[in-house]
């Protein structure tokens, strides 16, 4: 038996490999996935002294036994890794998961699209039946923006309770508990509650949104490919952001129907995320997650304290905190703007704000493979210059045919920012307290994506609604220099890559040597 010691950024992984037979070099990614998040520094082979080769040289011979192949298994200090004879069916281990292995992770991703969808719908419908509220409870800009700012409590409690949640019932009690939040919401808002009862009823959305987002981004984003499978995963969101004003307005204005009636649909789709993701994620207990990061948990912590000290967590949330402002800013504002500064037609402004996040869904499917292949640094750059390029042009070219062409593609290159900077942030932080750092930063990012569109609300009662273009300017310019001060990551993957090499180079090694 071999111990190999690598020794990253501030911190030290001890892993052995155990020699069994003579095949150890198997062509599988899950044996690079021990390496995938460490800024590694130093690697050192050396041979485990005879007392500890003697601890494990019986289930050594009763595993050579039982295997016609031979295994190579690893535990990590930090993330230990557990062979299993069966990995469709593993549970509880922190190989890198794909998104078809296991087999269970097909329908997982599924519901947790299915999550996505409806949050976006939530978000998306707000923009749409801002006229028909104003109307319906006769309120002005500063009241009717209300609807913006209380889901931001919801997501506060998310973040401070969403590791407790994971300790003890894992993300089987995230798949219980997030879609109860949203059954619940729109089942109240589907009879049209007094308008002080619709504020309040919204922060039990945003508790459920909150606790979606951590989960499952923290979930996908240690997958193999996981650039790609966050892309669709928040373009999923984006389409359901496509739909919800669709939706809510052919109700009202094709089908005569209140507005409503858009939340019966909201509680059909909620219903089925329910019983969707309960039965996909019934064996992702607290057990099973408290296997999975042993040592916070022996330490008798949940993560969120260690994530708080990591200047990586508080950027995310800045990030977040920007990037939400602009992006709900946008969506929820837009349709208002070309309504009654572009002059357009209501059905043209409801194509406007369809064409935004038709546009978030094509950047973030579409050049999520984009950013898998150059990488998050170089391409979120990019995409932040061509996002002020066309902000600027919504902004000061005062024609309808521009300004939606504009915001088009201005959700293009908007849509991979959150994504991206997910992976980023996964990249850098310890997966034990990811979905501590991600839950807390997406917490943030869910106060500026309601405090802002209330704050443009409110300013617009008294300037009008062109105040739009300058504050999400402003956003998106406060995001580029939040970017740009994130720690490089490409010059560790390249580091990475080596040191891959290197580690496939001493398994050769160890390959050609008799058991130990």
């Amino acid at each position: 038996m071999y111990r190999i010691d690598i020794r990253a950024e501030n911190r030290r992984y001890s892993s052995r490999f155990f020699v069994f037979g003579q095949d150890i070099l198997h062509d599988d990614t899950n044996r690079d996935g021990l390496l995938e998040e460490l800024n590694i520094l130093d690697i050192e082979l050396d041979k485990m002294p005879p007392e500890e080769n003697d601890k494990h040289e019986t289930s050594g011979s009763a595993e050579k036994q039982q295997n016609d192949c031979s295994d190579v298994t690893a535990s990590s200090v930090e993330a230990p890794y557990v062979s299993t004879e069966n990995r469709d069916i593993a549970e509880g281990t922190n190989e890198v998961e794909h998104w078809n292995k296991p087999f269970a992770n097909i329908g997982r991703l599924v519901f947790a699209f299915l999550s996505f969808i409806i949050a976006g719908m939530n978000d998306g419908a707000v923009g749409a039946l801002i006229p028909y509220l104003e109307e319906y409870y006769n309120l002005s800009y500063t009241t009717v923006s209300l609807v913006f700012l209380t889901p931001f409590v919801g997501y506060s409690l998310a973040a401070f309770t969403n590791a407790t949640i994971h300790m003890k019932w894992g993300q089987r009690g995230i798949a219980f508990i997030a879609p109860i939040c949203h059954i619940i919401t729109y089942a109240v808002l589907a009879i049209h509650p007094p308008w002080p009862v619709l504020i309040i009823i919204n922060i039990f959305s945003g508790f459920g949104n909150g606790a979606c987002d951590a989960c499952f981004c923290a979930w996908v984003g240690v997958m193999s490919k996981a650039n790609t499978i966050q892309g669709f995963m928040h373009a999923c969101y984006s389409v359901g952001a496509l739909l919800a004003p669709m939706i809510a307005t052919s109700f009202v204005v094709s089908g005569k129907l209140p507005w409503y009636t858009f939340y019966y649909v909201m509680v059909g789709l909620s219903v089925i995320e329910w019983v969707g993701l309960l039965v996909t994620f019934w064996h992702r207990t607290g057990a099973v997650h408290r296997m999975n990061h042993q040592g916070e948990f022996e330490k008798g912590g949940v993560g969120l304290r260690d994530a708080l000290k990591s200047k990586v967590t508080w950027l995310c949330a800045a990030f977040f905190f920007a990037y939400m402002g602009a992006e709900v800013g946008i969506g929820g504002w837009v349709v208002t703007f070309m309504l009654r500064i572009r002059n357009a037609s209501r059905y043209a402004s409801g194509v406007s704000g369809t064409a935004f996040w038709a546009g978030m869904t094509v950047g973030r499917a579409g050049l999520g493979f984009v950013t898998e292949r150059f990488g998050e640094r170089l391409c979120i750059t990019v995409y932040l210059a061509f996002a002020i390029t066309f902000q600027l042009l919504f902004w000061l070219v005062p024609d309808f045919i521009v300004s939606a062409v504009s915001v088009a593609f201005l959700g293009v290159f908007l849509g991979p920012l959150f994504p991206g900077a997910v992976m980023v942030t996964a990249k850098l932080l310890p997966q034990r307290i990811h979905v501590s750092a991600i839950g807390f930063a997406m917490a943030i990012g869910g106060t500026g994506g309601t405090i802002f569109p209330f704050i443009i609300g409110a300013i617009a009662s008294h300037a009008g609604v062109g105040v739009l273009q300058p504050i999400i300017l402003a956003l998106i310019a406060l995001v580029t220099i939040i970017w740009l001060n994130f720690p490089h990551v490409s010059e560790d993957e390249r580091v990475l890559l080596k040191m891959r090499r290197l580690i496939k180079a001493v398994l050769t090694k160890l390959k050609k040597q008799e058991p130990v």
